[in-house]
């Protein structure tokens, strides 16, 4: 599962971070959104993705930059709802059947996104990116619980190793697999986030992790279990910055393993948008690349995640 293109140098590679939207979907373009660069989001989280267009009502979605999803500089991935996972929607891309396979997951709450783009893999190269953007943020009063803010929801991943590969286009029987693109395995968990906007911090974890679709024919180690589960994943206190976004450190046993970034949204951050890219973390897999995102809401709002409702003294 070697991956060339995707860069490797998760927490050296940080670039400063900024409010940018490339999710944008006020005006009319083919995709039924307007594409706009992903230069705001650090380069170790956008990596290939340059722009895309979203929309969420028409269920289009239109990628630049993603090398080989589509025979144009535009690739029109297509709608498969069969792939969704908890909340978000699922689209791939594949030109012809020897072409790459890619699986994009994206979501939206009220204004706030998240999408992650994998490959799978072919001739031992796998292609990714990431992105996050907000059309309104403010931060809550510092009155509100002192400034402190939980968001929770559900989490989507995407891997460099073969998966189900049930979204692949047919070949000849006997072709050779050694031409064929894998389709990128799944991962799905559940994040929880705070936010301390008295001191404009955040961090969070990811847990109840799992591979929703291993490759019974792969020879990784992975003790034929489906799905097979993760470690939690640690999201390292970091700063947030005045237009609500953030960059930081993913750990396990307070040992780095990659990073993750993203952007509160919303009228008192109602909402929080994030990706992840992480680095060989899967006990028993060597040589993994998971990249991810998630987009929450804040406890209190009218869809809070039911791991909201706690006791309270």
């Amino acid at each position: 599962m070697r991956n060339q293109i995707i860069s490797l140098a998760l927490i050296a590679g940080l670039a400063a971070c900024s409010g940018g939207n490339p999710f944008d979907d006020t005006a009319e373009t083919d995709g039924g959104g307007t594409a706009e660069e992903t230069g705001g989001i650090p380069a170790v989280l956008a990596q290939n993705l340059q722009s895309f267009s979203y929309n969420p009502a028409a269920g289009t979605l239109t990628v630049t930059g993603v090398p080989t999803d589509d025979g144009v500089l535009d690739g029109v991935y297509r709608r498969r709802p069969a792939l969704d996972r908890a909340g978000y929607e699922a689209y791939t891309a594949q030109d012809g059947s020897l072409d790459r396979h890619i699986t994009a997951y994206v979501r939206d709450i009220r204004g706030t996104r998240a999408i992650t783009i994998v490959s799978g893999s072919q001739f031992e190269e796998v292609v990714a990116g990431n992105a996050y953007s907000n059309t309104t943020y403010s931060a809550p009063a510092a009155t509100q619980d002192g400034g402190l803010v939980t968001y929770a929801g559900t989490y989507v991943g995407l891997l460099n190793g073969g998966g189900s590969n049930e979204d692949l286009l047919d070949v000849t029987p006997g072709t050779s697999p050694s031409v064929l693109s894998a389709q990128a395995a799944e991962v799905r968990g559940r994040a929880l986030i705070n936010g301390d906007f008295a001191d404009s911090t955040v961090t969070g974890a990811i847990f109840e992790r799992v591979i929703v679709d291993v490759d019974s024919n792969s020879n990784q180690d992975v003790n034929s279990a489906d799905p097979f589960p993760l470690n939690d994943v640690a999201l390292d206190l970091t700063d947030i910055a005045e237009d609500g976004t953030f960059q930081g450190v993913a750990t396990f046993n307070d040992s780095a393993i990659g990073a993750y970034g993203g952007i509160f949204g919303g009228t008192g951050a109602t909402e929080v948008a994030g990706v992840v890219v992480l680095n060989n973390h899967i006990t028993g897999l060597q040589g993994v690349i998971e990249n991810g995102a998630f987009v929450l809401s804040q406890c209190g709002q009218a869809d809070q995640d039911p791991i909201c409702t706690q006791p309270f003294e």
